[in-house]
């Protein structure tokens, strides 16, 4: 009678968690669905590229995200396998869990991610080094200085806002006049340092004319969360041009040197 009693809890409670389980399951597919719609658009979205960089970087996390769902997905189905069919499970010998669940599994999946990784991060190595015009770019507690040097030696500053021309790489030289900052602007390119007495490349190039909003992604003091820019790309090269005239002359603290220092 005990033993009936006994059975009778356990097969309740066993039901009750099953129910559970199958209520969890619905809503991590709930999740995992919407999870990739988060962050899909927005002026620091870096799923909506407006640059050659930034499609690369884009397209590097799709490939990542379509391999993790992939190995996500072998991964529930062993799961499911141990637990509907625990008498398949349990033929399976250890070793076998072992090598194939712990070494080939993940090497089926994250080598070619790993080759492509690599792939698209030397491509954007070697575009850092190419650029039609250059800008020197200082951070400082807490903004962004960008200086503009002409074929005269006039040389120009724009405080937080980048002007350059749509369709044209620009080199950026970037460096940084107190602690370590960091430049991004999602929709163009990836991130990158700007370290104290070293300066850094990046190139910066936007696919049609517009205002791309960039942020510091370092934390780098209390106003941290104020040090933005914007780029705006201009339809030629004397829009570009006339808006550089126009901007004010460069101070002796705004300038870099070639190791870095302003």
């Amino acid at each position: 009678m005990k033993g009936s009693v006994g059975s009778k809890r356990l097969g309740a409670t066993w039901g009750t968690t099953w129910k559970r389980a199958k209520r969890f399951a619905r809503a991590f597919a709930a999740c995992a669905l919407l999870t990739p719609l988060i962050a899909c658009a927005g002026p620091l979205s870096t799923l909506e590229p407006a640059g050659p960089a930034a499609r690369s970087i884009a397209a590097l996390w799709w490939v990542m995200l379509a391999g993790a769902t992939l190995l996500l997905g072998l991964v529930i189905c062993l799961l499911a396998l141990a637990f509907l069919r625990p008498a398949v499970a349990r033929g399976v010998p250890p070793a076998l869990w072992i090598v194939g669940g712990g070494l080939a599994l993940p090497a089926l999946v994250l080598t070619p991610l790993m080759v492509y990784a690599l792939a698209s991060g030397e491509n954007l190595f070697q575009a850092r080094a190419e650029g039609r015009t250059e800008v020197d770019v200082l951070a400082r507690q807490w903004e962004w200085v960008f200086t503009y040097r002409s074929a005269d030696g006039t040389v120009r500053r724009s405080n937080n806002v980048l002007h350059l021309t749509a369709g044209q790489p620009v080199l950026l030289r970037i460096t940084s006049a107190d602690v370590i900052h960091s430049f991004w602007v999602p929709r163009l390119a990836g991130k990158i340092d700007a370290t104290p007495g070293h300066v850094t490349m990046l190139r910066l190039n936007a696919d049609v004319p517009g205002r791309y909003r960039g942020v510091c992604a370092e934390f780098c003091g209390i106003a941290h969360r104020d040090m933005q820019m914007t780029v705006e790309a201009h339809g030629s090269e004397d829009e570009t041009g006339r808006v550089i005239d126009g901007l004010p002359p460069a101070m002796p603290e705004d300038l870099v040197d070639a190791g870095g220092r302003p």
